[in-house]
C-alpha cells in the first residue's frame, strides 16, 4: 500500500467518523448509524480463482453495521485523490468479493454491500464514467442482457454548506477545508473548530493536498487545536520564507549597502506586524532574526 491510501484511511477508520460520514452523506444527516454500532471487517478478501490460485484484495476500509448483535450491512469506502477510469470495475469486485465470502460461509441470510468512492479533487468534478455498461461497447441487440453496475461517488470538495453541516465529527473541518481549497487556491484555513483527532487530520491534509507544511506543523503539532491554529503556524512559515527570499536577492544584486539596510527595513516592517498580530517580542524576533 501506498503512503497516501494509509495516510487516508487514518481519520476515517475511527468509527466515530466513519458513522458522521455514511450518515451525513447517506442518510443527508439522520443519526441513523452509531459509532458503537460499528464493527471492523477484513480489508483483505480471499477467493480461489479458475486458474486454482488463491487471489486477494484489498479495501480502503469496511465494517460491519450491526443492531445490538444482529448484523444489518457492510459498509466501504474508498478514498480518491484523482480521477480513476475503470472504478467501477474495481468497486464492482469489492462487493462481489464480500458477497463471496459470505456464500462460502455459509450464510442463512446474506447481508447487502454499500460501498461509497469519496472524491477529494478540487481542480475538477469527477469526469469519469460511474457505470461499467458505459465503459464497454456493447454489440446491438445485447444490451438489454448486459447487467449494469454503478457507483456511489461523492465529491468531497463541492459539498455545499448545508451538506457540510450534517457532519458532527471532524469530517466537518476537512470537507470545508478542501470546499473552500476549490474555491481559492490560496486559502488559509479559518476555522474555528476543535480538532479531535489532531494528528490524522494534519496527516490527511498533508497528504492529499501535497503541501509539505502540514508535515512540519504535524512534526511540532504541539499547542495545534483547530485549524485557526493552523493558519498561524502557515502564517509564520510564509514570514519566514519571505524574508529568506529577501535575504537571497540582497546577495544576488551585489550585497549592496543600500539594499542591506533596505531588507533590514523589511525585518522591521515585519516585526511590527507581527507585534500587532499578537506575537510576542520574543517571537518576533525569533521569526524576522532580529537581535
Amino acid at each position: 500500500m501506498g503512503e497516501k491510501d494509509i495516510t487516508e484511511k487514518i481519520l476515517e477508520d475511527h468509527n466515530d467518523v466513519f458513522a458522521d460520514i455514511i450518515n451525513g452523506l447517506v442518510f443527508a444527516g439522520e443519526q441513523k448509524i452509531l459509532a458503537e454500532s460499528l464493527e471492523n471487517t477484513a480489508v483483505h478478501s480471499q477467493y480461489k480463482a479458475d486458474d486454482e490460485k488463491v487471489h486477494e484484495l484489498e479495501r480502503d476500509i469496511a465494517k460491519y453495521w450491526k443492531d445490538g448483535e444482529v448484523e444489518l450491512a457492510i459498509c466501504g469506502m474508498e478514498n480518491q485523490s484523482s480521477v480513476e477510469k475503470y472504478m467501477p470495475f474495481r468497486v464492482m469486485e469489492y462487493d462481489g468479493t464480500a458477497y463471496r465470502s459470505q456464500l462460502q460461509k455459509s450464510r442463512k441470510e446474506i447481508l447487502p454491500v454499500m460501498t461509497i468512492v469519496l472524491y477529494y479533487g478540487t481542480e475538477h468534478h469527477w469526469y469519469a464514467k460511474k457505470n461499467i455498461k458505459a465503459l464497454m461497447k456493447i454489440p446491438d441487440g445485447m444490451e438489454k442482457y448486459i447487467n449494469d453496475y454503478k457507483i456511489q461517488i461523492f465529491e468531497v470538495a463541492w459539498l455545499t454548506e448545508k451538506e457540510i453541516e450534517r457532519f458532527q465529527s471532524d469530517f466537518r473541518i476537512v470537507a470545508n477545508f478542501f470546499a473552500q481549497k476549490r474555491k481559492n487556491k490560496d486559502y488559509i484555513p479559518d476555522d474555528p473548530t476543535e480538532i479531535k483527532y489532531v494528528d490524522e487530520v494534519l496527516k490527511l491534509l498533508n497528504v492529499m493536498t501535497g503541501d509539505k507544511r502540514y508535515e512540519k506543523i504535524f512534526q511540532k503539532k504541539k499547542g495545534v487545536r483547530s485549524m485557526c491554529d493552523v493558519a498561524e503556524r502557515l502564517e509564520k512559515m510564509g514570514i519566514v520564507k519571505g524574508i529568506e527570499i529577501g535575504r537571497l536577492e540582497g546577495k544576488e544584486e551585489g550585497k549592496v549597502e543600500g539594499k542591506a539596510e533596505g531588507i533590514l527595513e523589511g525585518k522591521m516592517q515585519v516585526y511590527r506586524n507581527l507585534l500587532k498580530k499578537g506575537f510576542t517580542e520574543k517571537e518576533a524576533r525569533e521569526i524576522t532574526e532580529i537581535s
